[in-house]
Parts: structure tokens; sequence; C-alpha cells
């Protein structure tokens, strides 16, 4: 699994990082951005966060 995020679009909400703070954070800017990449253990997590994203930004490949 691999994230990215459409940062242009990002409304700083937070949501993502507080369902998978091991992969996503706030930047300095309040954008939301990738840490690390989901491992086997993060990747629910991570999926959760970009389904629950309420602007759709997070895109999650296979």
């Amino acid at each position: 699994m691999t994230i990215t995020i459409d940062r242009s679009g990002c409304i700083s909400c937070g949501v993502c990082e507080a369902i998978c703070p091991k992969v996503f954070r706030l930047d300095d800017a309040g954008l939301a951005e990738v840490t690390q990449q989901p491992d086997k253990e993060s990747e629910e997590s991570a999926a959760q966060a970009a389904a629950d994203c309420p602007v759709a930004v997070i895109i999650v490949e296979e």
C-alpha cells in the first residue's frame, strides 16, 4: 500500500492524524503530510483515514 495526499485540497481538519498518527501528521503550515508509508500494522488505520477524509485528498494505491 502506498499513500499520497493532494495537499492542495487539504483543509487541515486533522482527521487523518487523529486516526493514524503513525502515517499522517499536520506540518507547520497545518497541511496533512505522510511521514512514513504504512506497514502491515498501520494499513487498516491508514485506509480508514483515507475513507474518513472529508475532502477525499488521501490517495491509496494497493
